[in-house]
């Protein structure tokens, strides 16, 4: 009997050995799956502020441009100004662009603007942290 027992012995310690590095390797991989999820879940969050800021951008030209259509006569892409203080919306710098055709209808002129918002902010483009979203609207007046 005793030289049974000594090719048995052990046979626990291999199945010990063997379920740790399994448990370890799903441990690993659960914790870059949290990871990675996090870092979506925080892109989601800023591409939604990028959004509401670039929004916020042609919501204000909408406003500024009929008092003063020549903000956007051309029709060709114009910058206009940002809008006043702050500049910038929670961190997101905001560029507005226009673009201003006029039409004769039955001898009245109308004029069409196309506005576009553009927020970005985290630096420069490939940046892991950087996001841009774009909004835009057109316009009779």
């Amino acid at each position: 009997m005793n030289g049974r027992r000594r090719f048995q012995t052990g046979f626990a310690a291999i199945t010990a050995i063997f379920l740790v590095v399994i448990l370890a390797a799903l441990g690993g991989f659960m914790l870059s799956f949290s990871n990675t999820e996090q870092l979506t879940a925080a892109q989601d969050i800023k591409g939604a502020r990028a959004y509401w800021a670039a929004r916020a951008g042609v919501e204000w030209a909408m406003v500024a441009i009929p008092p003063v259509p020549a903000l956007c006569a051309s029709a060709s892409p114009t910058t206009i100004a940002s809008p006043p203080a702050p500049a910038s919306i929670d961190g997101h710098a905001i560029v507005i662009t226009c673009i201003g055709n006029t039409f004769s209808e039955s001898g009245v002129n109308r004029t069409i603007f196309r506005i576009e918002a553009r927020a970005s902010a985290g630096g420069t483009p490939g940046n892991i942290g950087y996001v841009e979203r774009s909004v835009s609207a057109s316009a009779e007046y």
